[in-house]
């Protein structure tokens, strides 16, 4: 009987292909700050440059508590500024600016006390004229007239005479003075004395402030 031949067969396994494996290309997506961004930047540094303290805000309302704390800043004011200025060691530094274009800091001080010399007047102007018209003056051609050539100490010690003198005044005001008001013309406006008081209670540290970040910024 014939054998039966089995054929073995044999399946080709083809060789398995490689596995492609996909690997993601990481770039660093570089970021570019649109300009309205950057001018913003800019905007915000300069403006904590120029008002290093903050803008003015007026009170919306007055207290007596308030009062005492504002005649208390005018108080201090003259020992601020002459803490500051014992930093100007150098006569170089006195050219310093707290921004491009701003006041030097010789200028600044000089400033301090003809705007206060100014508000003293403005007060006793009030306290005893009816809604007087004050004098407007031009700030920045104050601080260009010759005698802001003199040492800056002149002006430290108007600044403590002249608080000393409008200290006095203040702590002597009664409710109805503080209501007392006068016009300035340049701006149009009624200013009552309580609001003017608020306003140069920040005056001075703001001033205070402009120096010292002319004196970092150097």
């Amino acid at each position: 009987m014939a054998k039966k031949v089995i054929k073995k067969t044999t399946k080709k396994v083809s060789a398995a292909k490689p596995v492609a494996i996909k690997t993601k290309k990481t770039t660093a997506a570089i970021k570019v700050k649109p300009a309205s961004v950057v001018k913003s930047v800019k905007e915000d540094r300069l403006e904590q440059q120029i008002y290093p303290i903050g803008r003015f805000k007026q009170p919306t309302e007055f207290n007596e508590t308030l009062i005492t704390k504002m005649i208390q800043d005018i108080r201090i004011l003259p020992e601020h500024l002459k803490s500051i200025s014992k930093r100007i060691n150098k006569k170089k530094k006195l050219s310093y600016t707290y921004r491009d274009g701003g006041w030097n800091i010789e200028q600044i001080i000089h400033h301090i006390a003809d705007s206060h010399m100014n508000a003293l007047i403005r007060f006793k102007l009030a306290l005893t004229e009816n809604n007087p018209t004050i004098k407007p003056y031009d700030h920045n051609l104050w601080t260009e007239t010759a005698d802001v050539q003199l040492p800056i100490k002149n002006s430290v010690r108007l600044v403590k005479a002249v608080h000393a003198k409008w200290v006095a005044l203040l702590e002597n005001m009664d409710k109805n003075d503080w209501k007392r008001t006068f016009y300035h013309p340049e701006y149009k406006r009624t200013s009552t004395l309580q609001e003017t008081l608020a306003l140069y209670a920040w005056h001075g540290k703001h001033h205070v402030a402009q120096i010292d970040v002319a004196l970092k910024n150097n």
